[in-house]
């Protein structure tokens, strides 16, 4: 009999949405609509901070990881038998952090804790930056875990070898959104990953607005699939693993990249 060939597939969603302001149960009803409505996926993105917006305000809006959220979440991802990602604000004993939840099916989590904190905005006066790279298991593909600001610091997101997946979830302004693009764009080229960009759309209560420009980068920098600006939806795309390690193994540019180590 012939042999059938190794596929390994992964169906992502990326919820583009508004978000209600330090609301986290307002959001929470919200996205659970969303997810009444996805089939045959099995990673599901949400934005940065999904269940607040991008509140200063850290104290408020912070909850444990015993908390309503994250609970909800645990709920969510062991009914539908998906994973989900995106991050809350979360007290620790050392203070807040943005924290990136992956939440698996059986509703085991791991966590990212965002490590540059975005000073412009003051966010490192109101939360505390997390130190390490974390990089998920997930149906046979590796994923690491960013948030937005990470986008802009390539040596911090380096692939070592360790990852396929690069997932930044974002609160990431309309006025700057060429640069949201190029940065995706750059990530993925250069470490030869599919990149999945997750952005939110709307105007917060400090008055930013955000474009959304939610998009899925194939390994080549090439946008695989992406959504129309300012509009809330749900972004869905097929990662093939077989596919970017066959590219990999033609184009072996990490071969001769330079070394280093993060001190």
């Amino acid at each position: 009999m012939p042999v059938k060939p190794i596929t390994k597939q992964l169906n992502v969603a990326l919820i583009q949405s508004e978000l209600v302001w330090q609301d986290a149960a307002a959001n929470r009803a919200y996205f659970a609509e969303q997810f009444s409505k996805l089939r045959e996926v099995d990673l599901v993105l949400l934005p940065e901070t999904f269940n607040s917006g991008f509140s200063m305000q850290s104290n408020l809006i912070a909850e444990e990881m015993t908390g309503p959220t994250v609970q909800w979440l645990q709920q969510q991802a062991m009914f539908y038998q998906w994973a989900i990602c995106g991050s809350v604000a979360i007290k620790t004993a050392e203070g807040v952090h943005n924290r990136l939840l992956f939440v698996h099916p059986d509703g085991s989590i791991e966590y990212y804790d965002k490590k540059h904190l975005f000073r412009m905005a003051n966010e490192h006066q109101h939360y505390v930056a997390g130190a390490c790279r974390k990089v998920v298991q997930y149906k046979g593909f590796r994923l690491m875990l960013q948030v937005c600001y990470d986008l802009r610091f390539p040596v911090f997101a380096r692939n070592r070898g360790d990852y396929d997946v690069l997932i930044y979830v974002a609160n990431w302004p309309q006025a700057r959104r060429d640069i949201w693009r190029t940065l995706l764009a750059a990530r993925a080229i250069e470490n030869q990953a599919y990149v999945l960009g997750c952005n939110r759309v709307g105007q917060d209560d400090n008055g930013f607005d955000y474009s959304g420009d939610s998009l899925v980068l194939d390994y080549l920098g090439q946008p695989q699939a992406e959504l129309k600006p300012h509009q809330a939806g749900v972004l869905l795309a097929n990662l093939d693993l077989v596919q970017l390690q066959d590219f990999r193994q033609k184009f072996p540019a990490m071969l001769d990249a330079d070394d280093f180590s993060l001190l």
